[in-house]
């Protein structure tokens, strides 16, 4: 049995949780999240618990097992607590800003960078180096920021560039000079 999947999922007041076969809705103080899952794992909701089952030990049912019960997890932390992600801005006249609901990046480009976020997807600026990511669902908030950070990778060099606050960037020496 998988350790991840077999532990239940308490569900805290204030959420409520609709199972309709593999379709799952999760509504909460934050927002609502459904989400349909393989049809041959089972979902039930045992007093005031979420227990995820899986028919047999297959590899695919095995595997399912564990990643549902972590998405279901995710789906009632999202609704109570939300998600958030922060993004770090390195670089000379690199800079962030809000200009209504859009995000407007200069990364050194001749151009600003503009970018509108998707509905259920809240941007804030608290500073022109600094930028949080915040929402309900995990996947969406990642791929957000992920989305905002391919506008400047950093590079090696001398780390410039959108990078995740919590990222490392590994450096590289630069070239050395030919000695005479």
């Amino acid at each position: 049995m998988s350790r991840v999947g077999r532990k239940p999922i308490a569900i805290p007041s204030g959420v409520e949780v609709n199972i309709n076969g593999s379709e799952v809705t999760v509504k909460g103080p934050k927002g609502t999240i459904t989400r349909r899952f393989h049809s041959d794992i089972n979902i039930s909701l045992e007093d005031g618990q979420l227990i995820v089952t899986r028919p047999s030990d297959e590899k695919l049912h095995r595997a399912l097992h564990g990643t549902t019960r972590s998405l279901l997890s995710n789906m009632i932390e999202g609704v109570t607590s939300g998600f958030q992600k922060g993004l770090d801005i390195v670089g000379v006249g690199y800079r962030a800003s809000m200009q209504g609901n859009k995000l407007v990046l200069a990364l050194g480009y001749s151009h600003p960078v503009e970018y509108t976020p998707e509905p259920g997807i809240q941007i804030e600026v608290p500073s022109q180096t600094k930028i949080l990511v915040k929402g309900v669902d995990k996947e969406r908030v990642g791929a957000v920021a992920a989305k905002i950070r391919s506008y400047r990778e950093p590079e090696p060099y001398k780390g410039k560039g959108i990078k995740y606050e919590d990222e490392v960037i590994r450096r590289k020496e630069g070239k050395t000079g030919k000695k005479k």
